[in-house]
């Protein structure tokens, strides 16, 4: 390991089914140079995971002997590695200590693996997000609720510094699929614009989901009439949709997991991040947000740490 400022010690890879980013680290922990790519799993794939990495690596002109730390999907099954899963009920810091080696590379190639929750009645895994965790700041002690917007939604509990269970939501795969092979595609046309937070058609039926408890089946069609009796507008169409799929799904987690817990902790950037922290907000969640880009690679970093790639003592245990 290099001790001099501003020399690069470690690669941190976010890498994912479509993007790559790599972020180059010293050993105090401080980014040092970025680079992103399209060429995340599917393109990684055909050309090779290795032929892609060191092609990133060598244009940013990291030294051929640096170790390298991976989240994402190049540790899943069709990836670079499978990573086998962590069981949880597991600490955050184990999580990151368990990185998979890749064998056979010239350097230190490690990827962190994935958490399995394997209850018979709510089986359910994440990969990916399990970075973004241990990037988000969470205090040592205590029980914190965490949302992690997305195509897959996450919500975990996470208790005194230890991943205790979690669950999926698909509620942006819903989104598409609905808006594309339904009959709401008549409603949201072909092109549905980005849904702004302050739309009141968003805040309305984000509003009713949450009062119904989540029934949102019930109320779907009840968009394609608005469009045939009162002349909802395709814009507007995509903001009750999206208002009720995300209403939806708070009110689901919370009866969940909200016990004991009036905040919660949101990981995500953009425009989804305002729309969860205006719906969270009209649950009458305290939100605490933490930029999705910065957490994962503050998780890389205690990765890196964990893994014994950079000094330090790693997130709480």
């Amino acid at each position: 390991m290099n001790s001099a400022s501003n020399v690069p010690s470690v690669a941190a890879v976010d890498w994912g089914t479509t993007r790559l980013r790599v972020w180059l680290v010293d050993e105090a922990g401080k980014i040092l140079a970025e680079r992103r790519g399209d060429d995340g799993l599917i393109t990684a794939q055909a050309a090779g995971f290795s032929t892609i990495l060191e092609g990133h690596l060598a244009a940013m002109g990291a030294p051929e002997a640096m170790p390298v730390i991976i989240c994402g999907m190049a540790g899943s099954r069709q990836g670079w590695l499978e990573a086998p899963y962590v069981t949880v009920p597991a600490p955050i810091g184990a999580i990151l200590a368990g990185a998979a080696r890749v064998p056979g590379q010239r350097r230190d190639i490690r990827i962190v693996p994935g958490l399995a929750q394997r209850q018979a009645d709510a089986p359910d895994v994440m990969r990916g997000e399990e970075t973004q965790l241990a990037g988000a700041g969470l205090p040592a002690k205590g029980r914190h609720l965490v949302c992690m917007p997305g195509t897959h939604s996450k919500w975990v509990l996470v208790e005194d510094g230890a991943v205790a269970g979690f669950g999926t939501w698909p509620t942006g795969e819903l989104f598409s699929v609905l808006a594309a092979h339904s009959i709401l595609r008549h409603s949201l046309g072909e092109q549905p614009q980005p849904v702004a937070s302050g739309n009141p058609f968003f805040q309305r039926w984000c509003e009713q989901a949450l009062a119904e408890g989540g029934d949102v089946t019930s109320r779907l069609f009840s968009i394609r009439a608005a469009g045939l009796l009162q002349d909802l507008k395709p814009d507007d169409a995509a903001a009750c949709l999206s208002g009720l799929l995300i209403g939806g799904e708070i009110a689901s987690a919370s009866r969940r997991y909200r016990k004991g817990t009036e905040s919660v902790v949101l990981i995500a950037s953009g425009a989804l991040g305002a729309l969860y922290t205006e719906a969270l907000g009209l649950a009458g969640l305290a939100v605490r947000t933490v930029d999705a880009d910065e957490a994962v690679r503050a998780g890389l970093i205690e990765a890196a740490r964990e893994n014994g790639m950079i000094a330090g003592s790693g997130v709480a245990a």
